[in-house]
């Protein structure tokens, strides 16, 4: 796999596929690197920051100037040796470089092309740019959370760059299947970073259509499932409770000591539950105020109500089931030490994800790729070299 894209969806997708057997070769531009390598970290050798530790492991790193016309060639000379090729940059740029999806299908007809962009490669915005934020925005999803009476809120992690890398994952292994498993060829996986958060937009563009209803925001709770909510809890942390069907109703009624509110009459089904929420929080959120949120979560799991503290990142590095199951690996760096990391992700019986190598350092491995891949002798690359296309 030739990885030639940066921030974020995109080079994530080659991380997940590398996590899973691919061999990723890293285009970056000399001395700048691929923009994960700044932040926390970004002053260690070889620009290996902690960020890039992560997303950067199982590939190697290899320097070409894409703004030269030199390191253009190079690249297009590159692309026959693999079987897929990922990008991100927008339309426009890739003709101006002679590296459009179309143009690397003729160079190797059998590659699976993977162009993640903002807003896809056709329609009227295909040559705006965007990043997470702006796709979230566009998508709906930005629109959508939050408190009813606050502004929208982003959520705090860059959650469709990595739905994105999932879904272009998923796609790059249907292609190649296809191609080798069916008689096919290969082919341009064409998906707009936005697309991956409208995705998940459940039926509000249907409601929309029937009825005429714009999904608002409605903070932690869902109108039509109550209780399902979270909570402040005595210990100054909050607590996830999901009861909204009939049986987890009861169940939490019962583990909250509080049976009787299963008789009354403002909550004895789900449409009464629903008119009468304000109240039915308010009998929780007393509830909760009297307990700790680990043990509250675990009476409340005990008693088969699904509940969790809203954890923090302290929080879940201290989580003994994130460490056992697995989510969470450590791997020995040699710059960093011990280092935790999101281990490959999902979890396969029979071929499960590998870490082989963390985030390398920039260039790492330009000279062995150019002379083992392209054939270059040494004298080439170190002329390159000096002419700063590598």
């Amino acid at each position: 796999m030739l990885d030639l894209a940066t921030v974020l969806a995109a080079p994530v997708t080659a991380t997940m596929l590398g996590d899973f057997g691919a061999e990723v070769v890293k285009v970056e531009q000399p001395e700048v690197g691929d923009f994960t390598r700044n932040g926390p970290g970004s002053s260690a050798p070889g620009r290996r920051s902690l960020q890039w530790v992560q997303e950067g492991r199982n590939k190697k790193s290899v320097t070409i100037d894409l703004r030269s016309e030199r390191g253009q060639r190079l690249v297009r000379e590159l692309v026959p040796h693999f079987d897929v090729v990922v990008m991100n940059f927008r339309p426009p740029t890739l003709e101006k470089w002679e590296l459009t999806p179309g143009s690397m299908a003729v160079l190797n007809p059998q590659a699976v092309i993977v162009q993640i962009t903002g807003y896809g490669m056709s329609g009227p915005y295909s040559e705006r740019g965007a990043f997470d934020r702006i796709a979230s925005a566009f998508a709906g999803l930005t629109y959508v959370s939050g408190e009813p009476e606050s502004e929208p809120t982003r959520t705090g992690y860059a959650v469709i760059d990595y739905m994105a890398a999932y879904l272009a994952s998923f796609a790059t292994v249907t292609a190649l299947y296809d191609r080798d498993h069916n008689g096919g060829t290969g082919q341009v996986i064409d998906l707009g970073l936005y697309e991956a958060g409208f995705r998940a937009s459940e039926n509000a563009l249907q409601t929309h259509a029937v009825f005429g209803e714009v999904r608002e925001r409605r903070g932690n709770r869902n109108d039509q499932i109550v209780p399902a909510s979270d909570f402040a809890t005595a210990d100054g942390r909050r607590i996830s409770i999901h009861a909204g069907t009939e049986s987890l109703f009861r169940k939490l009624m019962g583990a909250m000591d509080r049976r009787e509110l299963v008789a009354d009459d403002r909550f004895s089904t789900r449409e009464e539950r629903i008119e009468h929420q304000d109240e039915l929080y308010a009998a929780i959120a007393d509830w909760a105020r009297t307990q700790n949120a680990d043990e509250a979560a675990h009476r409340l799991n005990d008693a088969g109500v699904p509940a969790s503290p809203v954890m923090s990142i302290a929080d879940i590095a201290e989580d003994p089931h994130y460490r056992e199951r697995g989510t969470i690996t450590t791997v020995s760096d040699a710059d960093w030490g011990p280092l935790p990391m999101v281990a490959p992700l999902p979890k396969l019986s029979a071929t499960p994800g590998r870490i082989r190598s963390l985030g390398p350092r920039l260039g790492e491995h330009t000279d062995s790729v150019l002379t083992e891949v392209l054939g270059l002798e040494p004298h080439d690359v170190d002329q390159l070299r000096a002419d700063g296309v590598i």
